[in-house]
């Protein structure tokens, strides 16, 4: 039976057939929802299709350039990177310098924080510092080993 009837019926005062009550609910559920599948696909066929370009972006970051370590100490030291990072990357806390040796960034956001840096570091262009140098830089921060541990130093384990 359908909703109309249904309908028309209860308000003569007719008490509609046994089911038609069950079937009128679902019907009145359904009347102007779209199908829970569909936007489901729908969702997931979206969300796939904004994802998928950022993995494959975020695979092209996984291999930084080619740098020379040798050279990006030396610019490093030139260039006055090491008068707030210090000489190791390892920040210091007078400067409030964060710690990028070895950076944990890929070089694309090593390369955008130094182009637009948030905080008190002033900006490299690429005009003061372009692109094969900074490479470099990524190069000689990215050969400095991890320090150790500290569960690996005896002297913090007694």
């Amino acid at each position: 039976m359908r909703w109309a009837e249904c309908r028309a019926e209860a308000s003569a005062g007719k008490r509609p057939e046994a089911g038609a009550a069950q079937e009128m609910d679902l019907n009145a559920s359904r009347a102007g929802k779209p199908n829970r599948f569909a936007v489901s696909f729908l969702f997931v066929f979206a969300a796939l299709l904004f994802a998928l370009p950022a993995v494959r972006a975020q695979q092209s970051s996984d291999t930084p350039p080619t740098g020379n370590a040798q050279n990006g100490k030396k610019l490093f030291m030139s260039d006055g990177c090491y008068e707030c990072h210090g000489r190791q990357g390892q920040g210091a806390a007078q400067t409030g310098a964060a710690r990028i040796g070895p950076p944990q960034l890929s070089f694309e956001g090593f390369q955008s924080y130094v182009r637009n840096p948030k905080v008190n570091m002033p900006p490299y262009t690429s005009k003061a510092l372009p692109d094969p140098d900074l490479a470099d830089i990524y190069a000689y921060l990215k050969s400095i080993p991890m320090p150790p541990k500290g569960k690996d130093i005896p002297l913090l384990n007694k």
